[in-house]
């Protein structure tokens, strides 16, 4: 069974312009800039809303230096995703 979702009504605009994209997507913490390679997501251009399934937000955290200092500070390692892990979920 297909477990992404699909959007086709931004939910901020209701433009129906919003589709899937696979980009590099950039975040920033603390001062710290850090990239996603590949990231899959809903973006809308008509008003740059960005909407991320499951998958994506667990890529991001994978790769957020917040989340991961956080899981230093309990002592839980937490892996690198490569996003082969979505079809094991």
């Amino acid at each position: 069974m297909d477990q992404t979702i699909q959007i086709t009504i931004c939910p901020s605009c209701n433009s129906d312009k919003i589709r899937k994209v696979r980009k590099d997507w950039i975040g920033n913490f603390q001062n710290q800039t850090y990239t996603v390679p590949s990231l899959e997501f809903h973006e809308c251009p008509s008003c740059g809303e960005k909407v991320y399934d499951r998958f994506a937000m667990r890529k991001i955290e994978a790769n957020s230096p917040a989340f991961n200092e956080q899981m230093t500070e309990r002592g839980l390692g937490y892996p690198m995703m490569t996003g082969l892990e979505q079809d094991s979920v």
